[in-house]
């Protein structure tokens, strides 16, 4: 379109100077009026571009999160805006909230490939039903990134561009580990599930599951329910366990805010939490850090909401053709009472 509005001009400005010159012959201004005519019929048919249509070129991102399920996701929701919004010269964000709903978040991604975005960006609610919408994503030519969770091995590697996330086995296995410590290598423990079928619970079970099975014989994993990734569903389903069991030594749970909901149970109870039954989280939030210093929780192992700059940065090099790593790890850590201080607490942004 840009080539052909140029034309006009140069074709206008042509007729104007021949004109004052007074030497144009009535055939050639005819002639001239007719292909300015079929120039401008030309430009009002041509499509525009994105880049048209916006007036520049920004980097176009399409993020679909899951919802707000506890304060990590609310974490990584505030992170990927807070960048966007300091980065508006370059960046155009569309956000879609699927408020725990795999369906949602579907229309979502659809709604993006319509608007024609560069890049779409999701956390999978759960790791199976993506093979229709993301083939659909590769039929549009849409580079897809995973952030924080992946979809099943069986559908396949090649249906997204790459994942941004931290890695969950890793996380059930430093779990592990620090329980086998807490416990002095012998207890019996339960276990709080995040949401059935998403890819961090079920490789955050794998990895503490295992490790305990292969290296601790003498620690009985007692009973392992989901709490959904909540606050409200780890208190109730910490608060049967309590009911069910009298002998729970430890338990683990796969996000910091169950451990936070096990922890109201426990004193609902009338038991000491960190101290009578042991607590390990995961995901480093700063509640849990808190619960830490006050002696209410024994670990968390860290994986980190704050990934807007590594998906931007991601997104900016497949919208420029550039090749990136299939798993780009973020870099967490386990933290013990030991290392937690007053200072790490108030230094946690989330």
């Amino acid at each position: 379109m840009k080539k052909t509005l140029a034309m006009l001009t140069g074709l206008a400005m042509a007729f104007s100077l021949t004109a004052c010159g007074g030497s144009t012959t009535a055939a050639t201004t005819a002639a001239a009026a007719e292909t300015t005519a079929a120039a401008q019929t030309e430009a009002e048919k041509a499509p525009e571009t994105e880049a048209e249509k916006s007036g520049n070129d920004k980097l176009v991102v399409g993020f679909a999160q899951i919802g707000q399920e506890s304060g990590w996701r609310d974490a990584e929701t505030n992170d990927v805006q807070w960048y966007a919004a300091r980065n508006t010269d370059t960046i155009e964000l569309t956000f879609a909230d699927a408020q725990q709903k795999q369906e949602n978040q579907i229309k979502a991604i659809r709604n993006f490939i319509e608007m024609g975005v560069d890049v779409i960006v999701f956390p999978p609610v759960v790791e199976t039903g993506w093979e229709a919408v993301l083939t659909e994503c590769q039929e549009a030519g849409i580079p897809v990134i995973l952030v924080d969770r992946g979809i099943d091995a069986s559908a396949g590697d090649d249906l997204y561009t790459t994942m941004i996330a931290s890695d969950h086995v890793w996380a059930g296995e430093q779990a592990a580990i620090v329980m086998n410590d807490l416990l002095g290598g012998k207890g019996k423990v339960v276990e709080l599930e995040g949401t059935v079928g998403a890819s961090a619970a079920v490789q955050r079970k794998k990895g503490f599951d295992e490790y305990i099975a292969a290296n601790c014989p003498d620690i009985e994993i007692l009973d392992s329910q989901t709490g959904d990734f909540t606050r409200s569903m780890g208190k109730e389903v910490m608060e049967s366990f309590l009911k069910t069991y009298d002998d729970i030594d430890a338990v683990f749970c796969h996000n910091d805010d169950m451990a936070l909901g096990a922890i109201e149970a426990i004193k609902e109870a009338g038991k000491k939490p960190g101290e009578d039954i042991k607590i390990i989280g995961v995901d480093g939030v700063k509640g849990a850090f808190e619960a830490i210093l006050a002696g209410e929780m024994n670990c968390t192992v860290e994986c980190t909401p704050i990934l807007a700059e590594q998906i931007f940065e991601t997104a900016a090099k497949l919208k420029n053709g550039e090749t990136v790593d299939k798993w780009i790890m973020s870099a967490d850590g386990v933290y013990t009472s030991d290392k937690v201080t007053q200072e790490v607490v108030d230094g946690r942004q989330y």
